[in-house]
């Protein structure tokens, strides 16, 4: 068969992604995007620091993101994605603001971040107290608390693992089971950050066993940078995802319900 025959391929439209330079989930981002969509990853200059409040102000310095977003120009992008929790919660609601506008002025396209996108996706869920799960040391936990209560979200149980480095050879189990310690209060949303912690194939696990919304930062970094492109992301039954998956409510796990009526 001549290749004239195959057609194709579909055209495709672009969403740049703006990465740390120790991002390592490159295949996770893809799994949310949909066939006639390309991802276009640049990642910001190499430091020799480990993760930490310093390493996310590093890697969110505007010059950084204008450079990083220039070398996207190239193969126009529609949409541009940071996609890393820390960056972009360290600076406060005003800093992820002017991350955006810096991302934007670069790129002459519409910017979004990890964290801009969970506070969007906490609204679309109506979820204002939700359970908190990180890989970060008590310091990074704490500040994306603080993003959290001036948006005016509460935080109603957390867990977090201390880690500095290798923060994407975390186990899924590992994840699950931090999630129920994290569960610990009536929860309308459980949260899991980092761009650098698996999490696709837990999400739906998760909502099962705790009966309640479960977002992750590549989820909900895709989930926002498709919807600016009036597309929808893939993947299993998860509930910011799919509107018949989600719960009325808040319904605690059974190890988690002694004492409420």
């Amino acid at each position: 068969m001549h290749v004239s025959f195959l057609g194709g391929p579909r055209p495709q439209r672009g969403v740049g992604v703006v990465a740390p330079f120790d991002f390592a989930l490159d295949r996770e981002l893809w799994r949310w995007v949909p066939d006639d969509i390309s991802l276009h990853l640049t990642r910001t200059p190499f430091v020799p620091v480990e993760v930490s409040l310093d390493l996310a102000r590093l890697v969110s310095e505007h010059e950084t993101l204008h450079d990083a977003v220039r070398t996207l120009n190239a193969v126009a992008p529609e949409v541009v994605a940071y996609a890393c929790t820390s960056g972009s919660f360290v600076g406060g609601i005003a800093g992820e603001r002017a991350m955006c506008e810096a991302m934007t002025r670069a790129g002459e396209v519409p910017s979004l971040t990890t964290s801009g996108a969970l506070l969007a996706a906490l609204t679309e869920l109506g979820a204002r107290r939700i359970a908190l799960v990180t890989p970060y040391t008590v310091s990074v936990t704490q500040s994306l608390e603080e993003y959290l209560a001036e948006a005016g979200v509460e935080v109603t149980g957390r867990a977090f693992m201390g880690l500095t480095r290798h923060i994407w050879k975390v186990p899924y189990r590992d994840v699950v089971d931090m999630a129920h310690q994290a569960v610990k209060g009536a929860a309308d949303a459980l949260f899991i950050s980092c761009t650098n912690l698996p999490t696709y194939d837990v999400i739906p696990q998760l909502e099962a066993e705790l009966r309640i919304p479960v977002i992750s930062a590549n989820q909900v970094t895709m989930w926002a940078a498709l919807r600016r492109l009036g597309t929808r992301a893939v993947g299993p039954y998860q509930a910011l995802l799919d509107e018949s998956a989600r719960r009325q409510g808040p319904v605690l796990p059974e190890e988690h319900q002694e004492g409420w009526s």
